[in-house]
């Protein structure tokens, strides 16, 4: 009996493998997207009735729709009515904060806070078509978790890069200067000199950072400091981008002053976060080295409709919003690469488009331009043109759905109807 059973058994699980095999799909189940209208960001042009076919988390194929007719398993969606395009991205926000200047209220934010926050934040940013983004500061590297949370699919969010803490010097627009010196507090990411930045970046690598986020001048929303006056030394950020660079990270500097937003481009930056006080010579300087621009304009807007901000902010807010956008507009015309990034935080996440509203309607880019800043230029800053930033073959099936043309109206992407990221529907799609 033994040596039958012995005998048996080989062939008993030979055959249930062939017969789980012989009930599985040859081919991937398939996802068919019926655009009404499909919207190539690279060059303008717009099809009309196409179908995005979807394997996986990836667009496999588009093709009219009259061609594509439905195989059986396939699942359709119907776009019909709407204009579809890649999702948006957005390269400058704070999902792990949230729109309140009290500092009271930010000296009592703890990082499980943050992350809880960031949770909700996250869903509410994907809803409004943002289907990647880079997070640039969060506390205790709670952003860390939250993008690992979200690729586990335990929670809705973005395909996110994140920074953990911001570098910046003691004192300075990266620190909390908020309590006096009895309680020695200092940020997680402040450091001085070039030994300690240096160790810096390769602790936001070790614990998960994507990119490296450093403060190169004062800032708007900090206690102490002047946003035009530069932090951080040409030779520190020298040795954080060598250092960073090395160990396969882009950096973000936030920038609003001329002189460090040139200091930061030539210590070899990939982006200048705000640079609210940019000359032509940062500008010739960005240009030469291929550096990135990422305004966050949008958020002056709001501030003076909806802003409630401590006198110790408030007037900062007011002087930078005096140039920043004429200064802007300067780059953009004189050649200077944009990408698109909001600040969400410093106003309610949700609201990224508007951003885009603010280069077409006030700073006179065109609407292809500008949806561009949002999709493949972020793409390109990210090192993510392989995976997203245009609807082609092999990208991640990241498709966002709106009701007009947004070439014709760059305002209805701040209504975004349907939303898919990595294949799977998260809104609309009925």
């Amino acid at each position: 009996m033994r040596i039958v059973r012995c005998c048996f058994m080989p062939v008993f699980f030979a055959a249930t493998l062939l017969a789980l095999s012989a009930q599985s799909p040859s081919t991937p189940k398939r996802t068919l997207v019926r655009a009404g209208h499909v919207v190539d960001v690279k060059t303008g042009q717009v099809a009309d009735a196409q179908t995005l076919i979807v394997v996986g988390d990836r667009i496999q194929k588009i093709a009219p729709t009259a061609q594509t007719p439905v195989e059986a398993g396939d699942a359709v969606v119907d776009a019909s009515n709407l204009t579809v395009l890649p999702g948006l991205i957005d390269v400058h926000t704070h999902i792990t904060y949230d729109t309140n200047f009290d500092p009271y209220h930010e000296l009592t934010m703890t990082d499980a806070k943050e992350a809880i926050t960031g949770v909700a934040n996250a869903r509410t940013t994907l809803m409004a078509g943002i289907t990647s983004l880079r997070n640039v500061g969060a506390g205790g590297y709670s952003d860390v978790d939250l993008r690992d949370a979200i690729d586990a699919g335990q929670v809705p969010g973005p395909h996110m890069q994140v920074s953990g803490p911001a570098l910046g010097i003691t004192g300075g627009h990266c620190d909390n200067d908020l309590l006096p010196y009895r309680y020695h507090l200092t940020y997680d990411g402040v450091a001085d000199g070039i030994a300690q930045v240096q160790q810096k970046v390769r602790q936001d690598i070790k614990y998960g950072a994507d990119v490296i986020k450093i403060c190169a001048t004062g800032g708007v929303l900090s206690k102490g400091d002047d946003p035009q006056a530069s932090q951080y030394t040409l030779e520190e950020m020298q040795a954080i981008v060598v250092d960073a660079h090395r160990l396969g990270r882009k950096v973000a500097a936030h920038a609003h002053g001329a002189q460090g937003i040139l200091w930061a481009t030539q210590a070899g930056v990939d982006s200048i976060e705000h640079g609210s006080y940019i000359t032509d010579a940062a500008i010739v300087e960005m240009k030469k080295h291929g550096t990135y621009l990422v305004p966050t304009l949008y958020l002056e807007d709001w501030m003076v409709e909806s802003g409630h901000l401590p006198a110790f902010y408030e007037q900062k807010m007011k002087d930078v919003r005096a140039v920043a956008k004429g200064n802007i507009r300067r780059a953009m015309q004189a050649g200077v690469k944009i990408a698109m990034g909001t600040d969400a935080a410093v106003y309610p996440h949700g609201l990224n488009a508007h951003e885009l509203d603010v280069y077409v309607n006030q700073l006179g880019m065109t609407p292809l331009a500008a949806l561009q800043t949002a999709t493949v230029n972020a793409a390109d800053l990210m090192g993510w043109i392989v995976q997203t930033g245009s609807l082609e073959p092999g990208k991640w099936a990241d498709i966002i759905g709106v009701a007009k043309n947004p070439l014709d109206d760059i305002r209805t992407l701040e209504d975004v109807k349907f939303v898919m990221k990595a294949g799977r529907v998260y809104k609309g799609g009925q």
